[in-house]
């Protein structure tokens, strides 16, 4: 069963899926079983990052794969330890070898890192590696206003995509309406919260229960009405099917307030903040 994922277009003109697949902690040969049962599934979008090291398992699914190259979207993303302008072309270079692929259609930078404050080279690395054919479409990831706003003003180009944490107990409203306003598409990690925070609540329990719906299949739909991609992530074939098996019901506006009213100042799953939060 191949099922249909809608799509949205990025401010660049790129299509993504509102739904794909994480990969972290997919490797090796299981890995890329997991990967192709996904694809199988429908799924398009396929999130990875170099810290993930799973990059030739991302590969190697995309050539063991019947889906034609074209119709995949493989993303991944620079780590902060290489974030100075060269070591980020190296970086950048070295992720499609790890994944013997010709082009990433999308590239983020994975955390500002502002403290260290190299986040600029490393956008301009990936404005010229789009330049050069090297990636299709080029983002960020937990990154606040304040450092995209500083990516624009030097160097004139805007992030298509903003990767950043949201899920139920941590909502993001002021974060998703300043994207809105100016055109970043936002996707959303741990969207299910990873299993850290326990999403099994009665309130959405009960919503569930209305729609004949899983608590996971609910969430994904709360992040699709919400604007935002979600990339769960599951090695499961049935799990993976049920997560984009959502598009043939509709959470009403109460039950949507319902959800993001289990947001809390401190629900960030790790107390990862982007304004001091280090990654390398």
């Amino acid at each position: 069963m191949v099922l249909s994922i809608p799509e949205i277009t990025l401010n660049d003109g790129l299509h993504l899926p509102v739904v794909g697949l994480g990969t972290y902690l997919l490797k090796g040969n299981a890995g890329v079983n997991s990967m192709l049962t996904a694809i199988d599934a429908g799924y398009r979008l396929i999130d990875s990052a170099y810290n993930y090291e799973n990059e030739g398992t991302v590969g190697e699914a995309v050539r063991r794969s019947s889906v034609p190259r074209e119709e995949l979207i493989i993303t991944s993303k620079l780590p902060g330890r290489y974030q100075e302008y060269d070591k980020a072309v190296t970086t950048i270079q070295e992720s499609l070898y790890r994944a013997n692929l010709d082009y990433y259609d999308l590239y983020l930078i994975h955390w500002p890192n502002p403290n260290v404050n190299t986040y600029v080279e490393a956008w301009q690395a990936l404005i010229d590696a789009k330049k050069w054919g090297l990636i299709r479409s080029i983002g960020v990831c937990n990154f606040l206003p304040e450092h995209i706003d500083r990516l624009v003003k030097e160097t004139g180009v805007k992030p298509s995509v903003n990767q950043i944490e949201l899920h139920p107990f941590f909502n993001q409203e002021e974060a998703r309406k300043w994207h809105q306003e100016n055109n970043i598409a936002i996707e959303s990690w741990s969207p299910l919260t990873r299993g850290i925070r326990d999403i099994h609540v009665d309130s959405i329990q009960e919503i569930a229960n209305r729609h004949n719906k899983s608590i996971p299949q609910v969430v994904l739909r709360w992040h699709y009405q919400l604007g935002a991609i979600s990339i769960p992530k599951s090695a499961s074939p049935e799990r993976q099917l049920e997560n984009i098996s959502i598009f043939d019901f509709e959470l009403d506006q109460t039950e949507m307030s319902i959800i993001s009213g289990l947001t809390r100042k401190d629900g960030r799953i790790n107390n990862q903040d982007p304004a001091v939060y280090e990654e390398f």
